[in-house]
This record gives C-alpha cells, structure tokens and sequence, in this order.
C-alpha cells in the first residue's frame, strides 16, 4: 500500500480507504464493521471515511463501537465526517433544519458526531455540500474555528465547484485562517470532468488534495449490472431505487463488459481495474472503496497491484471504451 500526502498537508493517506455509506449499519453491525476495518487496517488502510447523514447518525454510532473495540492507537488511524445533511430531513423548524453550513448547525453538528463516535476528535471534516444560501465566508470562519478548538485536524469540500473552493481559500488566505486542504469528489471511469478539467489549477494554484468517492459507479463498474438488477445488489434496495437508471444503463453495460476483457488481459477482475484506473490518478490522494463482505474487501485492496499494470497503451485502451460514455 502506497501513502500520499493529502494536498500540500503532511499527513500521508493510504492510497485506497475505506468508507461507510449504505454499509455500516445499512448492511452490517459493530461486529460486521470491526472485522472489515480490521481487514482492512491489515492490508494497510488508514484512512476511515463517514458523515453525520449516513443512516442518519447510526453510522457514526456503529463505526465509533468498532474503533473502540478494535483498540487501535489513535495515531494510527484516520476518521473523517462531512456536514451539511444533518440528521432529521423533515425537521420544521428552519434554525435546526439541515441542508446548511451556517455557523450555528456546523459548530453543534461537530460536537454530536465526535459524541456518537466517542472520539476526542476527527481528522478530517467535511462540508459534504456546497450551501448556497449561507455565505462563504461564514462557512470559512466556522470550518477555521473547529480546528482551532481542536475538534478537527484539516477541513474541506465534497463536491464543490472550482470557483467556490477557490473562493474558500482565498478568504482563509487573506484572513490568516485554516485553509480548506482537499475535495471529495465522484471520481470513476464515466465521470472525470470536475477531478481532470474543472479542478485542474487548483492542484498547482492551493495544492488541493483529493479523496474520491464511487470508484465503481455504485457498482456499475464491477459488471454485475449487465443483465439486469440481482436481488441480493445494492441497486435493489427500495432506498438506492434512484441508482436503478443509471445501473442499467445499456451503452455503458456493453462498455463494462469491453472493459472487462480489458480485466482479463490484465489478470485482474473489472472492480480491481476500476479501483486501481482512479488510484493512478497523481491528483488523488485516497480512492474511498465499499464493501459489505470481508471477500469484497480483499478482492478491492488486490486493486493496488493492478496500478503498474496501467501503462500507457492500457490507458488509452480503457479510454477508447469508456470516454464516448462520460457525463
């Protein structure tokens, strides 16, 4: 497992991660998820991603349990949470409802997310969204302010636009504040716009750093989709009826499957190639990876052996297939 700094930070990040929408508490208890992150610390993960709105709290609930039965020195280990969600999505009153990043929800949400997982402090934190009814700069001074208090280490961004991170930065900059050190952005082979166009000054002009989510187009990339929706997948489930459209796709299913012979040549199966295409990115710090099964997990961190595979000829192979399908 290789380490890489976050952006111009020095903390290191293992190449591939571990996150924990839809599966813990979703798909697995305290047990199930000590023994993935358990799995997972062996095969050098050290980074454990998480927000306040998965299972609406409970994730964050399930995975502290873990972390404390698993004993872990607290050095050792990376945790992240991402606000902007909440917890109640039907809350009438509009000062607790969520979908902000005001002061007022930001700098309560910390304190119950670090409560629910019963840590002293996250090393990441999120705004998992950009808000655009709270002004930037409120945002920024919020986000500064954790870290000064010691609830978190480094701040940052899931899914902004270039303009607004840059414009994040540059009001941290000019008031001497904590400056936002990455983005969490939907990276995988059908989508690349933000993460290779829209982004592109920014890893020179702030150092952004990135931890990528969805390298497996929610699943669509392992080729399990081809012929239909399985009973026992992700995009059967009555709460991800949403992916359905997108996970059956036809164009892009014929795709995966050229892109599996792709696998084949390469002695890999088609989630270890997807995996290892977004980890091979020099602008990625961690790919954040899923899995519901101990299998699914060691058939993912295989994907690390698969990146010196992706010479140049490869590269252009897969983006023969892929690129006529990108959003």
């Amino acid at each position: 497992m290789e380490y890489r700094r976050l952006g111009r930070s020095g903390l290191k990040v293992s190449q591939l991660s571990l996150g924990s929408w839809v599966t813990v508490h979703g798909q697995m208890d305290v047990n199930g998820t000590r023994e993935l992150m358990a799995a997972a610390y062996d095969g050098g993960m050290n980074f454990f991603d998480n927000a306040e709105a998965y299972a609406l709290g409970q994730s964050e609930e399930v995975m502290g349990a873990a972390l404390k039965a698993l004993k872990w020195p607290r050095l050792n280990y990376i945790v992240s949470t991402k606000f902007f969600l909440g917890l109640s999505r039907k809350e009438p009153n509009p000062v607790n409802r969520a979908r902000t990043l005001n002061r007022k929800y930001l700098m309560q949400a910390i304190d119950g997310s670090l409560q629910r997982m019963g840590l002293d402090f996250v090393d990441l934190v999120f705004c998992h969204r950009p808000d655009p009814e709270t002004p930037i700069e409120e945002t920024v001074w919020a986000m500064s302010d954790m870290i000064t208090r010691g609830k978190a280490l480094y701040w940052g961004t899931s899914e902004w636009s270039s303009g607004d991170i840059r414009a994040a930065w540059d009001i941290a900059d000019r008031h001497h504040l904590h400056k936002p050190v990455m983005d969490q952005p939907q990276y995988h082979l059908f989508h690349r716009r933000r993460v290779e166009q829209q982004y592109a000054r920014l890893y020179e002009d702030i150092g952004l750093g990135l931890t990528t989510w969805s390298p497996l187009a929610s699943g669509l990339l392992t080729g399990k989709y081809r012929n239909g929706i399985p009973e026992d997948s992700r995009g059967a489930r009555r709460d991800m009826a949403f992916l359905r459209e997108h996970l059956t796709n036809e164009k892009r299913n014929a795709a995966v499957a050229q892109l599996g012979e792709v696998a084949e040549s390469l002695g890999c199966n088609m989630a270890q190639l997807a995996i290892a295409w977004a980890a091979r990115n020099p602008h990625v710090s961690t790919v954040i990876t899923g899995a519901s099964k101990l299998s699914q997990l060691q058939s993912n961190l295989g994907a690390v052996d698969v990146i010196p595979k992706l010479t140049p000829e490869v590269l252009a192979r897969i983006d023969e297939i892929a690129l006529p399908h990108c959003e």
